[in-house]
């Protein structure tokens, strides 16, 4: 099959490198020639500066021969006269705080596909093909597509929806090895050219490959993170703050009790200071503003959104409510700048609002170290006399009065060996601000050492004073 992918970002850059590794004759077109350049360098390195996804590199360099990447719109033109699928995987970010999708980006896109559709096989529009709305779209979106289509006279074409389930940080197994496969659309055509281009997926005994309206799954693909950042927002404002409220009720414990329940599940029962990314906050607020459109209500949609947004501005006034701290002068340790591990991804960090909200409160200085996201952190916030970035996890803990944890990566959980032990022997105890519980079998063993903790999911933990 010969696709073709508008827009090169998480979605199109991991779908397209999986679309290779599946056999397909694969072009990306985006914008951006410098991340073309970057993911077309076969470069492991130069790749994951660029778009940091476990495997990622691997399957690019793979299968270099069958994937191209270009900014070039010429090269879009000319693929069209054989191809079979277009991606159209653009950006569909809120406007404002409104909920509604800014989806001009996918119209101009679309509207400049169809200028090269009806110029395909020399006007002739012979070979038919299907339009595939990956990008996580409004559900109505379906009709405005075929609208754009019809209004510029492509012929022979259809649109499908075909929703990402992708978790960042594991977007390559879950493409390989999908738990399921969703497309929506409305003729039998239509499925059966995604059935081609889903092969190694249609008559896998292990993938729920599942076909429905292409409203159907647009709608599926909005719920499903609503009802999974729905069950974040529960356990950071009703679970988190219960364990917090009382003493000796511990969130480990607790989440034994729950996750063995099989009605429950296990996936959410993490507490958490914050649930960023690009996709839960966009989709239930873009899923509470249709409703509303649709003259429905969205009470619990918002309120789910509003219990993560207070969750953050909960745990940094701990500061000031239970340790009597004001950050008016105070130097700051930032451990994480992605919003969580193994993705360089900022989206929606809680590190973003963090540093906003200590910069606001006057604090002396700021040291942020992350081990893959600093690159673009440090787009939004440059270094300067108040905010610098190190090269190592350890220097952000040097002469600093608070360390907060805001990124769950791996490495960082062996610094706390590394606070115990220097407590141990100094005067010098930074309040350690724990926004993911990474230290959490390490709580008593840092009180010991005569740290002050606040972590989410506990009441205030006093240090033993010497």
């Amino acid at each position: 099959m010969k696709i073709l992918y508008i827009g090169g970002g998480f979605v199109g850059t991991c779908s397209a490198a999986v679309s290779a590794d599946s056999g397909h004759d694969t072009l990306v077109f985006d914008l951006d020639e410098q991340k073309m350049k970057k993911l077309a360098s076969s470069d492991r390195a130069v790749i994951e500066e660029c778009l940091y996804e476990e495997g990622l590199a691997d399957l690019l360099i793979r299968n270099k021969e069958r994937i191209r990447f270009t900014v070039d719109y010429g090269q879009v033109e000319q693929f069209l006269d054989v191809v079979d699928a277009v991606y159209m995987c653009l950006p569909t970010p809120e406007i404002g705080e409104t909920g509604e999708s800014d989806v001009s980006y996918y119209v101009s896109a679309a509207e400049q596909l169809t200028k090269a559709l009806i110029k395909r096989n020399q006007g002739r529009q012979e070979k038919y093909v299907v339009i595939v709305n990956k990008s996580t779209v409004p559900i109505e979106m379906i009709t405005a597509t075929e609208e754009i289509m019809d209004k510029a006279g492509v012929k022979n074409y259809g649109v499908v929806a075909n929703p990402e389930f992708l978790v960042e940080g594991k977007a390559i197994q879950g493409s390989i090895r999908p738990d399921r496969v969703v497309v929506g659309a409305w003729r039998e055509k239509d499925f059966s050219v995604m059935r081609q281009v889903y092969q190694r997926f249609y008559n896998s005994a292990t993938v729920k490959y599942i076909e429905v309206n292409p409203k159907e799954a647009a709608a599926g693909k909005l719920l499903a993170n609503y009802v999974l950042f729905n069950k974040l927002a529960v356990c950071f404002d009703v679970i988190g703050r219960t364990c917090e409220a009382f003493s000796a009720v511990r969130f480990e414990e607790v989440r034994k009790i729950l996750n063995t329940d099989p009605r429950i599940g296990t996936w959410g029962l993490y507490d958490s200071l914050y649930a960023g990314g690009s996709c839960f906050i966009k989709d239930a607020r873009s899923l509470a503003h249709q409703l509303q459109t649709a003259g429905h209500g969205a009470t619990l949609a918002q309120e789910t959104y509003l219990a993560n947004k207070r969750q953050l501005e909960l745990f940094l006034s701990r500061a000031e409510k239970d340790a009597g701290m004001s950050w008016v002068g105070k130097k700051v340790g930032l451990l994480g700048l992605a919003f969580k591990q193994d993705t360089n991804d900022v989206r929606n960090s809680p590190s973003i609002d963090i540093v906003r909200f200590l910069l606001e409160n006057r604090v002396a200085h700021i040291t942020a170290y992350d081990p893959a996201a600093t690159g673009y952190f440090q787009q939004l916030f440059p270094s300067n006399a108040q905010l610098s970035y190190t090269t190592n996890e350890t220097e952000v803990l040097r002469g600093v009065d608070v360390v907060v944890v805001a990124t769950d990566w791996p490495q960082f959980r062996g610094l706390a060996d590394l606070l115990a032990d220097d407590g141990s022997d100094s005067q010098d105890h930074p309040l350690i601000m724990d926004g993911r519980r990474i230290w959490q079998n390490r709580y008593a063993d840092l009180q010991r050492a005569g740290f002050d903790i606040i972590a989410v999911g506990s009441p205030f933990l006093p240090g033993e004073k010497k």
